[in-house]
């Protein structure tokens, strides 16, 4: 199964809409947002997604009431943590990275995904993959991202929105 992984788009629409343009060209079928959307409007982009949409609320998201409201047309949000189980792996999505090495360590996912710190992390506790995608947004660090991941394989590739 091909997902795609996104966090911290944090309105900046130009690259919210290579990360789905290039979700799309790569036919995820289901793409994670690790929180940080911050107004209802990024929905519009997201929209043009080819696959459902599931995700957390960040810190950032201060219009909660309408990004749920446009976010449930087009699949789930929900205040974190969200538990997944997709192709027998057990994933973890938190935004903030406060309790992502506990729930690494603690032997009951395959995949603990976060947003928040805007830098890319891919590293393995364990047996289990950690991941965060980056900034699609690109305003701290420059470098805008997205990630593609595999399962079962847990095999991730980083995309550059830049």
């Amino acid at each position: 199964m091909r997902i795609g992984v996104i966090s911290d788009s944090h309105d900046h629409l130009t690259y919210l809409r290579r990360a789905v343009d290039a979700l799309n060209d790569y036919q995820v079928e289901l793409v994670l947002h690790a929180g940080d959307y911050v107004a209802p409007f990024v929905v519009n982009e997201l929209a043009r997604l080819a696959c459902r949409l599931q995700g957390i609320f960040g810190n950032n998201d201060g219009e909660r009431l309408g990004l749920f409201k446009r976010l449930t047309e087009i699949g789930h949000v929900q205040v974190q943590p969200l538990f997944l189980e997709l192709e027998g792996c057990r994933l973890a999505m938190v935004h903030e990275p406060e309790p992502v090495e506990a729930f690494a360590q603690s032997g009951l996912y395959e995949v603990v995904i976060y947003g928040h710190t805007h830098k890319v992390d891919i590293r393995a506790v364990g047996n289990c993959l950690v991941l965060n995608p980056g900034e699609v947004c690109g305003w701290l660090t420059g470098k805008p991202t997205c990630a593609l991941l595999e399962l079962p394989a847990r095999t991730v590739q980083l995309i550059e929105l830049g």
